[in-house]
């Protein structure tokens, strides 16, 4: 099994447009945090992503970013500007387009949009993504990018049979396309799932744990595929995904046995053997620990 693919079908990516912002002179528009994932491109000009104790990161024409609200940010000329809250400017205006800024010169155009989960998973984005992808107009994968987002576009204002799902097709592959390069993403320091599959040591123990969840997997077997000692294998998957195997082990489980509670389609017993826990006790204790609820519980607010 790929990871990247177990990923994408927990967190079933749907996008939603916000506004386009046409800037020019001094401005700044602050984003709350929300804990959702945003993405915006520059159509033209420059502007910082500005964000706290963080050197601001620069966008250019054709750059494209994705970013988490897990901390207030803001879209700014420059760092001195007070800026205008998103929530206030957005919900005054009833087109799609928001204009601001202090004196003429250097304008700038953005557009973008968030991106929305499967609320059952929506806490993978917090574990397993940094929270800040930059994209720059340069790097390989920035045509394909912008050649989707151009599509998208073009969809959405079309009134065709089909119309939504080729939407949703097109904002899955962006999605999925941003996610297959962990190297043009990743930010020094970050750890997580995509991280770990650009670690030719983790990526392989990864890969095989995702491809068959139900094994009572050890550290040693995983490091003897790898070649390495434990401790060396340890150290390293604990420093790239940012947990030890085993509990990352544990951890896609829950999130697995999460997925079927909502469906509903499966019983408490029969998820319990599927991702790999050897009685049906043991399974609901890791899933309360880990959740805060037995499964059961679990699966009745869900279907509520």
């Amino acid at each position: 099994m790929d990871p990247l693919i177990d990923l994408i079908q927990l967190l079933r990516p749907k996008a939603t447009l916000w506004r386009q912002i046409e800037a020019s002179g001094r401005w700044a528009v602050s984003f709350p945090k929300r804990d959702d994932l945003l993405f915006c491109s520059v159509v033209y000009g420059n502007c910082l992503i500005v964000r706290p104790n963080m050197e601001p990161v620069k966008m250019s024409p054709g750059d494209f970013v994705l970013i988490r609200t897990s901390v207030p940010f803001r879209f700014s000329s420059n760092t001195s500007v007070k800026p205008v809250d998103s929530v206030k400017l957005f919900g005054a205006s009833s087109s799609g387009l928001v204009k601001l800024g202090i004196d003429e010169g250097h304008p700038v155009l953005l557009r973008g949009g968030r991106f929305l989960f499967d609320t059952a998973n929506e806490n993978l984005l917090t574990a397993l993504m940094p929270p800040l992808v930059h994209i720059v107009a340069t790097a390989n994968r920035s045509e394909r990018i912008r050649m989707l987002l151009h599509m998208n576009a073009s969809e959405a204002a079309a009134s065709e049979p089909g119309r939504d799902f080729v939407v949703a097709r097109l904002m899955e592959l962006l999605f999925v396309d941003i996610l297959r390069d962990p190297y043009l993403r990743a930010e020094d320091g970050d750890t997580g799932l995509l991280a770990g599959l650009a670690d030719p040591i983790t990526a392989r123990a990864l890969q095989t744990m995702h491809g068959n969840m139900g094994r009572n997997w050890t550290v040693a077997e995983l490091a003897k595929q790898r070649g390495v000692s434990r401790s060396r294998f340890a150290a390293r998957f604990r420093n790239t995904v940012g947990v030890s195997p085993i509990r990352y082990l544990l951890d896609w489980r829950i999130t697995l046995a999460k997925d079927e509670l909502r469906k509903g389609a499966r019983s408490i017993s029969e998820i319990a053997f599927a991702v790999g826990f050897q009685s049906i006790s043991a399974f609901s204790t890791a899933f309360s620990r880990t959740v805060g609820c037995p499964p059961k519980q679990y699966a009745k607010n869900r279907q509520r």
